[in-house]
């Protein structure tokens, strides 16, 4: 690799999603769309947190859905994700996603709000965390093993 060679952010990260049923945005049909769920800012969070408010016909909701369960707001951050990555993209355009497309973006939402790090995902040892004891209690046999 070259000394001055830089290596941006977007590379090898964006990924693709092929609409079953193409839109027009901008005047452009458009039957793909890139994303990037790790280029979603706190600005593009909010957005859509708020936009999924304005569709569903809320203002000021005091009870609200645990985030992993609030489908809409997946939704709505399957669509950040869109824009993060296409900047003239608008909501309103995406909102125009129908049919079976809108659970493929509802999923890139979802995985954005589920998605552990990698680095945190336990050690590689076998030996038995604390918080996991080991049963004591002896297995009693089945009829179907011989004693």
């Amino acid at each position: 690799m070259e000394k001055n060679a830089k290596i941006t952010p977007m590379q090898n990260t964006a990924n693709t999603l092929t609409l079953h049923n193409p839109i027009t945005i901008n005047g452009e049909k458009v039957s793909v769309l890139t994303y990037d769920i790790n280029e979603i800012d706190g600005v593009l969070f909010a957005t859509a947190e708020t936009k999924k408010k304005a569709a569903a016909g809320m203002r000021n909701m005091a009870i609200t859905p645990a985030a992993e369960f609030d489908f809409a707001l997946h939704l709505y951050l399957g669509f950040a994700a869109i824009i993060a990555v296409n900047p003239t993209y608008d909501f309103s355009d995406l909102e125009r996603i129908k049919g079976r497309d809108v659970v493929e973006v509802m999923g890139i939402g979802r995985n954005f709000m589920l998605k552990s790090d990698e680095t945190s995902q336990g050690s590689d040892s076998d030996e038995p965390t604390e918080a996991t004891p080991e049963s004591t209690t002896q297995a009693k046999p089945t009829s179907n093993e011989k004693a």
